[in-house]
């Protein structure tokens, strides 16, 4: 039987929130448990580079980014689990496309558009100011990710499809030069994905700084669920869960009973601190065993480089035939092996 290929990027800046968790993280770690798919997990270390330019951070999250993956499960033997900078085909493949990308793809990333949109509004003479090559063209390094493997299927969120779309160009441009080398993919949108609230109510995102981290020691952990914003209600006074942060979190990590409970809880009139420390319980002990995993992968690192060349191995396995087929494809050389 072939498999189909499914591939997923992890950006290797800053740590995972538990909205990262439940909304893309956890459906990943069950996938790549999937023995009727081919699933490859990269870690986006050159992506970092277009908006964070120091090294110790790109190393340290590289580090804690794998370490997250291994502690929560994720299935090494049945997937392909690598660091992007480990496998050099991509890079050259990312030339090859960029030799048949057109500019005018280019100009309509949202990313480029966003930041021209904001220097001119901002009254600035140059709308490129701020805009680097790595910024302008990081959808074809995103395409040689996704091409290199030739991935049928790629989960993404809604803001990433876009770039799904402009692989797919890209891919059948290649094609129509060169002859039939790429499988065009297709994005994967978990319509069911959770999305949860963060402190203030708004989505959970690193840009609004309203984050929960999903490592965070127990004391941290109960200290932010604490934060969480809330109305004025009194215990006592029946209460809304289903427009209510604390609710919504809840539910994207409880079981269907314990869900129905605390709804009736809410009918009830249940007290915020009440409330809280429920959450606090319940999230501390579903991820503490993580979480002990986690720190343990830290203090062995070497462990961790174990895993993501074990993984590298088993990418390039593929990569480097497919990049020979593609060297001949364009009239360059092969490499002598």
């Amino acid at each position: 039987m072939n498999k189909a290929t499914v591939l997923t990027g992890i950006t290797t800046t800053g740590a995972p929130h538990l909205g990262n968790y439940v909304g893309a993280i956890r459906p990943a770690i069950l996938a790549s448990k999937d023995a009727q798919v081919s699933p490859f997990y990269f870690l986006a270390d050159y992506h970092a580079l277009i908006k964070c330019q120091e090294p110790e951070r790109v190393r340290q999250s590289s580090l804690e980014i794998a370490a997250t993956w291994l502690a929560l499960g994720l299935d090494t033997a049945n997937a392909v689990f690598y660091r992007q900078s480990d496998v050099p085909e991509i890079m050259e493949l990312t030339w090859m496309l960029t030799c048949v990308t057109a500019k005018g793809l280019m100009n309509r990333a949202h990313a480029y558009k966003a930041v021209v949109a904001e220097n001119e509004q901002g009254g600035e003479n140059d709308p490129d100011k701020g805009v680097t090559m790595g910024l302008f063209s990081y959808p074809v390094l995103m395409a040689a990710d996704i091409l290199m493997f030739n991935a049928h299927k790629v989960p993404v969120g809604k803001d990433q499809i876009q770039h799904i779309e402009m692989a797919r160009d890209i891919a059948g441009r290649f094609n129509h030069i060169y002859g039939e080398h790429f499988v065009i993919p297709e994005a994967v949108l978990d319509e069911n994905a959770a999305t949860l609230a963060g402190l203030d109510g708004r989505k959970m995102s690193k840009s609004y700084n309203n984050t929960i981290p999903l490592f965070e020691p127990e004391k941290k952990l109960k200290k932010l669920i604490n934060k969480i914003k809330t109305n004025s209600l009194e215990p006592g006074e029946p209460k809304d869960p289903d427009g209510c942060t604390l609710f919504g979190i809840y539910r994207a990590f409880a079981g269907p009973a314990e869900v129905a409970e605390i709804r009736q809880r809410y009918a009830e009139g249940i007290a915020w601190g009440e409330m809280k420390s429920i959450l606090f319980e319940y999230i501390n002990d579903h991820i503490a065993p993580a979480r002990e995993r986690y720190q343990a992968l830290l203090q062995a690192p070497d462990h961790i480089e174990e895993q993501l060349q074990e993984g590298a191995k088993k990418a390039r396995a593929v990569s480097i035939p497919f990049m020979q087929q593609l060297r001949a494809a364009v009239g360059i050389s092969k490499i002598a092996l």
